[in-house]
């Protein structure tokens, strides 16, 4: 079981590594907090993250956050990133770990020079790229999860109120980052993700039998 320290080294060591990389615009580093008998592994700005759960227009939700930057990483193309976990006793209780993008590719039609690196430019602003949240979330308190219905980790994809797509463990800060790289910002001449930190630790599976029956993302161990 990876604890609260390597979790937020993991987060810092990403943001750090982005921004090297040019991949990353603004960012708010991690930092572990203690409350009530809780550990969190949250950014400074981390209250804001409400606003997304409202039933709002995307591009609102989207303009509150970057206004509050309630975010750990910015993008180069104006996508969010956000990690947050919260521990009990050194255990994992839940995490949330989201990708929002920016609802004004279009603007940067008339704004290339945005962009150093002429590799990313050309996916980032192509009009037929539909902006696509997702969230990784997992939470193991009584009451939250449901078998199949509400599984203890899942994908939410689109702000789909009851989009929970089973996955069969907690992910961690490299993992999240590696999803989205691989599938958001990596290709055939420039292949970001492999110039990522390497993954230290996981956490144990927490997926049910039935689960494993339906269609559901596996994450590596």
């Amino acid at each position: 079981m990876i604890k609260p320290n390597k979790i937020k080294d993991q987060i810092n060591e990403h943001i750090a590594s982005l921004t090297k990389a040019g991949l990353a615009d603004d960012q708010m580093s991690a930092f572990r907090r203690r409350s009530g008998n809780f550990d969190m592994v949250t950014f400074q700005t981390a209250d804001y993250i409400t606003v997304a759960l409202r039933n709002r227009p995307y591009y609102h939700v989207y303009r509150t956050l970057v206004q509050k930057r309630a975010f750990n990483i910015k993008m180069l193309d104006g996508a969010l990133i956000q990690m947050m976990y919260r521990f009990s006793h050194g255990s994992l209780q839940s995490h949330r770990l989201a990708f929002f993008p920016s609802p004004y590719l279009l603007e940067f039609q008339n704004d290339p020079d945005r962009y150093t690196n002429d590799r990313i430019d050309g996916d980032v602003v192509s009009r037929n790229r539909v902006p696509f949240p997702f969230r990784f979330d997992h939470d193991v308190r009584e009451g939250r999860f449901m078998k199949l219905a509400h599984p203890k980790s899942h994908l939410t994809l689109g702000q789909y109120e009851h989009c929970r797509i089973p996955v069969s463990a907690p992910v961690t800060p490299h993992w999240f980052i590696d999803f989205i790289l691989r599938n958001f910002y990596d290709t055939p001449q420039a292949r970001y993700s492999d110039s990522m930190p390497v993954a230290h630790g996981d956490f144990a599976e927490s997926i049910l039998d039935e689960e494993r029956k339906v269609i559901h993302v596996m994450i590596p161990a």
